[in-house]
């Protein structure tokens, strides 16, 4: 299991608008998403150290005072359920090192509205506790497993390479038990298990395992290579050379894996592409952390605190607030969504990754990661310009994620001009052109494209835009049509697009009601004269200007 690093931004109660929430849409997001799974972790203690997810020596803990009790998570839990939640699963760190797992199972089991209790677990201990746990209540179960190789198995974990003996012992003990499917994860490493899908597979010839392939993701205390990750479509082709027939099978609602199986096989595989092909629009997921922090999305910053509210007397309607509050802050998209965010510290050709790191607390860091352009190994090239719209990995084209920018005020400027010879600024200037008023009908053009910029250029934004103004000026003694655009929005991204669109479309707009009488016109100096309101703002140099 991935142990998530913990940023320590704690919203306080007094910091949350207060504005009473509608019980039916306390879950929902502003995208529309219904949250109705919350996954709740016991402890952030683990039996093992896995390589991909966090250091040899572990990781700084907080002190037990500051994690949620038992009766705290009960309360939570039954106030989630109450307003949507139905399914939670329990994990860590690992859920199984809680003492008092079997008496924290029984209480979400009193839990009238909840239909589904999972856990996640790395599997080491459950010939111990399953049986107790299944009485309790639990009936769904997750189990972690890179490997079906003892040697390997000891080097991803930096433990005992024989405990992997109790793992699948506790996975046979879970089939016997009745639970279907017993889900396996694994990360999936080129370099480390990729040779093993054949084996993975076989798994689920004769047992009701759904063996599910997740993409090996980025944290900030994993040493993450991109050489490691294996896409799934990579991973498919892979398994289709031993099972030509290996096919896609239904999905489950809201499911963050790509489900396929061998026909004939009791059970199926699952690839989650956290990546390559992100599912953030049908996620329904929230995090409540062990310190009693609410997560909306593991790769968002930003954590509220519901255990200092809690401990402050907030009522039920209060903590409701906060959480709608959080619900409603949650992105589109997850930063690893944009892969072009997610690579670590390495100079691998001429590309330099270099880590942004947020505020932390005790150690512990997320990092968010940004791909710049290099030229050379010396690490000096971090701020050297770039692509924004190219991927830095691949070099694919990408649409930027805006997501995390605020909301402002921004305007934008930009011109064009038209040259036409004689007879064409004679017909423009009498109004006499056959279509019809040149200025007026570029005029319109230029707003009507301004206002489809995002369907004419394929990596713009949609916006909105609260005006566009456009204006066609003809200057007789030289010949020339001058257009100026000018657009405001308040948004997350700027509207200098759109002014460039308006003023090239209104051009276009001018050279087609011209060319019945001269083939000569001559589109030029479409430019941006100015912009505001962005991270920077910009100014044409006053020799750069139109006159």
């Amino acid at each position: 299991m991935m142990l998530r690093a913990i940023y320590k931004s704690k919203w306080s109660v007094k910091s949350i608008s207060t504005k009473k929430s509608l019980f039916d849409e306390v879950l929902t997001d502003t995208f529309g998403r219904k949250h109705n799974y919350l996954r709740v972790s016991l402890t952030e203690r683990c039996n093992l150290r896995c390589e991909y997810c966090m250091p040899l020596k572990g990781t700084n803990l907080s002190e037990q005072s500051k994690l949620l009790s038992n009766s705290e998570i009960v309360r939570l839990v039954s106030l989630f359920a109450k307003h949507g939640v139905d399914k939670i699963r329990i994990t860590g760190g690992e859920p199984t090192v809680k003492k008092d797992i079997i008496q924290i199972v029984e209480s979400l089991r009193d839990i009238k509205k909840l239909k589904t209790i999972a856990m996640t677990t790395n599997g080491l201990t459950l010939t111990k506790h399953l049986v107790d746990l299944q009485r309790a209540g639990l009936n769904a179960l997750n189990v972690s497993l890179d490997t079906l190789q003892q040697k390997t198995y000891g080097n991803i974990t930096r433990r005992d390479g024989r405990l992997l003996k109790k793992v699948l012992a506790g996975i046979d003990l879970a089939l016997q038990l009745g639970f279907n499917p017993v889900k396996v994860n694994c990360v999936l490493m080129r370099g480390i298990n990729f040779d093993e899908l054949r084996d993975f597979v076989e798994m689920t010839r004769d047992r009701t395992i759904s063996y599910r392939f997740i993409e090996f993701m980025p944290f900030s205390m994993n040493e993450w290579d991109e050489k490691r990750m294996v896409p799934y479509k990579e991973a498919i082709q892979e398994i289709m050379k031993s099972y030509p027939n290996f096919e896609p099978c239904d999905n489950e609602l809201n499911s963050t894996s790509k489900m396929y199986r061998v026909p004939g096989f009791a059970g199926n595989i699952g690839f989650i592409s956290s990546m390559t092909e992100d599912y953030c629009d049908s996620c329904n997921r929230l995090r409540l952390m062990a310190d009693g922090n609410l997560k909306v999305c593991l790769f968002q910053n930003n954590e509220i605190s519901l255990r200092d509210p809690l401990r402050k007397g907030a009522s039920d309607e209060e903590l409701l607030d906060i959480i709608s509050n959080a619900v409603n802050d949650k992105k589109r998209k997850h930063a690893v969504a944009d892969r072009s965010t997610s690579v670590v510290s390495a100079n691998r050709g001429g590309r330099l990754a270099r880590n942004v790191r947020t505020a932390s607390s005790g150690g512990r860091i997320l990092a968010r990661n940004i791909c710049t352009a290099s030229g050379d190994g010396d690490g000096g090239g971090d701020d050297r310009p770039r692509l924004t719209h190219v991927d830095g990995r691949s070099g694919d084209a990408r649409m930027v994620d805006v997501s995390g920018k605020r909301e402002t005020r921004r305007t934008a400027t930009a011109v064009a001009r038209v040259r036409l010879d004689a007879t064409a600024t004679r017909l423009v200037a009498e109004d006499a052109c056959k279509k019809g008023d040149v200025l007026s009908v570029s005029r319109l053009a230029g707003m009507c494209a301004a206002k489809a910029t995002w369907q004419l250029i394929p990596l713009c934004h949609q916006i909105r835009l609260d005006s566009v103004a456009v204006d066609c000026r003809l200057d007789e003694r030289r010949g020339r049509v001058h257009i100026t655009a000018t657009a405001v929005s308040t948004d997350r991204t700027g509207v200098e697009m759109e002014c460039l669109t308006a003023c090239a479309v209104a051009a276009l707009t001018v050279y087609d009601m011209c060319k019945a009488v001269s083939r000569d016109t001559v589109i030029e100096h479409v430019k941006l004269l100015s912009k505001t309101g962005g991270k920077t703002d910009y100014r044409a140099k006053d020799d750069d200007v139109d006159g």
